[in-house]
């Protein structure tokens, strides 16, 4: 199930972006970006996440950004003391060799490089990342929000499809129901010719196989499956819970019987019917991909 959620905050010196993206998948494919530095982050927000959802293509990305400003510059006293002990060392050399030299500044010795670093006083980490963690769950519920928003315009999708598929059981069982006197000539003219040109095989064996035909073409159990698969669908449309991967099972189902149905219906209109079942069946199989 698709779903976006983006969020801003604030704490101390730093400041942030949140982004949570998701796609369909058939199960929950987490990646998360933050920093590596800020100790047990990611696996606070890895519990979140799977806590809250079950299945998609989800990514989560942090952008953290710090305040720099000059006072947090101080001066490199181990690279200070290298640079005097140098000028010291050169003017000796000048005096020796009698060169003169002009005075340096203290503009000038700053100015080198290294003189000036950044100040690296520790951060704390545990306050940024209770910050980062509180304000994560705001967008996380807005994530979830639009997917529940999603998901409710995909209930009312997948319930007329499951309408539509009942509504063919139905008309392949009124057609089964029809076909049903066609069925029984056909196999009293085939039992005739196969009597009459078969005078050395027993008649309990041509019965049997007859008998075993006409059960192959008997399609009650398959409409029965069908009728219970759309109730079943329905208890699971109807559940709080997290179905996606049962009804995904239920749809391999729903096209097993079809199949089935098809290739023992033996009748065009029969066919036809079964045919129109294979591909709303395909149409909500599709849509079930999206569902949690």
């Amino acid at each position: 199930m698709t779903g976006f959620a983006a969020g801003q905050g604030a704490t101390g010196d730093f400041s942030w972006t949140w982004e949570i993206r998701g796609v369909n998948a058939k199960g929950l494919d987490l990646r998360i970006r933050v920093p590596d530095w800020i100790e047990g982050l990611e696996a606070e927000l890895r519990k979140q996440v799977t806590g809250a959802l079950k299945r998609g293509n989800v990514t989560v990305n942090l952008r953290l950004s710090r305040e720099e400003t000059a006072g947090r510059q101080r001066l490199n006293t181990q690279q200070l003391d290298v640079v005097l002990t140098a000028l010291a060392e050169i003017e000796q050399q000048a005096i020796t060799r009698h060169v003169s030299l002009a005075p340096s500044t203290a503009a000038e010795i700053i100015a080198l490089r290294g003189m000036m670093e950044m100040d690296e006083n520790e951060t704390d980490t545990a306050a940024l990342k209770a910050g980062l963690l509180s304000d994560f769950q705001g967008v996380l519920a807005s994530f979830c929000e639009m997917r529940s928003a999603e998901g409710n315009s995909l209930h009312a999708v997948l319930i007329a499809h499951l309408d539509e598929i009942e509504t063919l059981v139905t008309k392949a069982k009124t057609a089964a129901e029809a076909r049903r006197p066609k069925a029984r000539e056909t196999l009293r003219l085939a039992l005739a010719a196969v009597m009459e040109g078969a005078a050395e095989v027993e008649e309990d064996r041509i019965l049997q196989e007859l008998a075993l035909l006409a059960v192959k073409a008997d399609i009650t159990e398959e409409i029965n499956r069908l009728h219970s698969h759309v109730k079943a669908t329905r208890e699971l449309l109807a559940s709080p819970a997290s179905v996606g991967r049962k009804l995904d099972f239920l749809m391999q189902e729903f096209n097993r019987e079809a199949n089935t149905l098809c290739s023992k219906s033996g009748d065009s209109a029969l066919t036809a019917i079964g045919l129109d079942l294979k591909a709303v069946i395909d149409q909500m199989r599709e849509q079930v991909q999206n569902v949690e």
